[in-house]
């Protein structure tokens, strides 16, 4: 006769492959009744889990790692990133591995700039691969696809607040808070003629009306620019020169994040402009690009590494109760001074 494996564990207590794996590592994410259904099942069937399969785990090679990853191996989580050039994910990617080690689960990465490129849904590629959860990092180029895959698997986004779908809890920064913190940060300083560098999806947007809210409310929507960016550095840097290169330039730029601040430092470098002394320059992520010496750049912290354990944190009571109530969890962002502001020459 077949030993029983993990699926049929899972099938007589009547839930998910992923539970039992939390519920065998002893994991306290798990409701009391659900543990005490695969404890039973597990002694009703005498299914015995495959140690040396998993004392092997560290040592796999990939196809190995997907064929243990199905009945009696190591959870798997996909990972959906929208573009690995951005360093902020990296951050975001740190803590959500972490929290996802210490419950046992492994994580298998696809990059969605990729996915744009070939044209592939690898969402669907991560279903058919059986993961155990499924988390999408950043805005993907077509909202849509995370649809049929939540159907089918726990899924939580993180790093963004977009797709809204039922089921899907969202992990984001609290955008608007924010983009608040850094204008505030410029109009304190003295600066009147403000420009924002947007960014696209819906954190561009949220960045962006919080930014235009703020003038607006100290009397400086006449003299709020905002110019329309792409999240890279060299669309920081177009999007700069676009803005010193007319009439009545600002005397600080706020960029949507990090990479488009030192698109803008680079801009103003090469036009002769010293900063802060002539233009005063206000990123966002707080990424290590921020923290490099010869750049120090003032910049929003986004909490990315606190983000990433949060989604991890989601997705795991998302695997132990399929059916509970959708969040929406918002990470409250702080301003980190450095030296790319000061007070607009007199």
């Amino acid at each position: 006769m077949k030993p029983p494996t993990i699926r049929d564990v899972a099938e007589r207590a009547g839930v998910s492959k992923s539970l039992v794996s939390l519920v065998l590592r002893g994991s306290g994410q798990v409701r009391e009744e659900k543990r005490l259904a695969v404890l039973a099942a597990v002694e009703e069937l005498g299914y015995r889990p495959n140690a040396a399969a998993r004392s092997l785990s560290e040592r796999r090679t990939l196809p190995q790692a997907l064929d243990s990853a199905r009945p009696g191996g190591t959870p798997i989580v996909g990972v959906l990133l929208n573009d690995m050039r951005n360093p902020w994910f990296v951050e975001l990617l740190d803590g959500l591995n972490s929290r996802l080690y210490d419950s046992g689960l492994r994580m298998l990465l696809a990059d969605g700039h990729l996915n744009r490129r070939l044209g592939e849904d690898l969402t669907h590629t991560f279903t058919e691969l059986r993961v155990d959860g499924l988390i999408a990092v950043g805005t993907l180029p077509d909202p849509g696809v995370l649809k049929a895959a939540a159907a089918r698997v726990p899924t939580v986004v993180a790093g963004t607040r977009e797709p809204e779908l039922p089921g899907v809890d969202i992990v984001a920064g609290d955008d608007e808070h924010g983009a608040r913190l850094a204008t505030e940060h410029l109009i304190a300083l003295g600066h009147r003629r403000i420009a924002h560098i947007a960014g696209h999806g819906e954190v561009g947007v949220l960045r962006r009306r919080s930014f235009e809210a703020v003038m607006e409310r100290h009397g400086l929507a006449a003299t709020a620019i905002v110019e329309q960016g792409d999240l890279t550095e060299e669309g920081g840097y177009r999007a700069t020169v676009r803005l010193l290169g007319g009439a009545g330039r600002p005397t600080a730029v706020f960029a949507v994040n990090d990479m488009a601040c030192v698109g803008a430092l680079s801009a103003a470098e090469e036009l002769g402009l010293r900063v802060p002394r002539d233009l005063s320059l206000v990123g966002y992520d707080n990424t290590y690009l921020s923290r490099l010496r010869h750049l120090w750049l003032t910049s929003v912290d986004n909490a990315g590494h606190d983000i990433g354990r949060r989604a991890a944190q989601r997705l795991l009571d998302r695997i132990a109760d399929p059916v509970r109530p959708r969040e929406v969890v918002l990470a409250a962002p702080s301003l980190e001074v450095r030296g790319t502001t000061a007070p607009p020459a007199k």
